[in-house]
């Protein structure tokens, strides 16, 4: 299958995903809006700043689906490119492991984690957590990066209350 391809495939299965999650945040009384960079508007709404911001000003959580809306693009870019829009004021980064690590701690046991790391050491290490691009666009935009474990209990609990937990990429 060519890359372009498997990325649009890619990107809707964002969608379900941030459909289930809407779901699972108006069960528990929070309301949330998803909002797609591809149109697929009977399902969810297309990507629109000033909506999102406004949601946002609200109190809503607004999920973004769909990445960019371009194949060879990172779902990890778009995170990027999305809060730096929105403002925000850290990317959460939820992955298997519990941080950034020095090497692959599933291949290395010895493996070194990282409590803090600078954006230029993580893009000149070539640490694969994140791609590049949104490394540096993060490091552009002086949005710091909060990498944890999403199968850690607890752990996105902590992240949110503001937490020592897991990596954080700045300045």
């Amino acid at each position: 299958m060519d890359r372009a391809t498997a990325d649009y495939m890619g990107m809707m299965a964002t969608i379900m995903n941030a459909l289930a999650l809407q779901d699972a945040f108006r069960q528990a009384g929070v309301e949330a809006r998803v909002q797609s960079a591809l149109n697929l508007e009977q399902v969810v709404e297309p990507y629109i700043r000033p909506k999102a911001m406004r949601y946002l000003e609200e109190g809503r959580v607004v999920i973004f689906a769909a990445g960019t809306g371009n194949p060879f693009f990172t779902t990890d870019t778009a995170a990027a490119l999305r809060g730096s829009e929105i403002g925000a004021e850290v990317v959460l980064k939820a992955t298997k492991v519990d941080g950034i690590y020095n090497a692959d701690p599933h291949k290395y046991p010895d493996a070194i984690r990282y409590e803090k790391i600078t954006f230029n050491e993580a893009i000149s290490k070539n640490l694969e957590v994140m791609d590049a691009t949104a490394f540096a666009l993060c490091r552009d935009q002086k949005l710091p990066i909060r990498v944890f474990s999403i199968n850690k209990p607890g752990a996105l609990f902590r992240v949110i209350n503001g937490e020592n937990e897991g990596t954080l990429v700045h300045m």
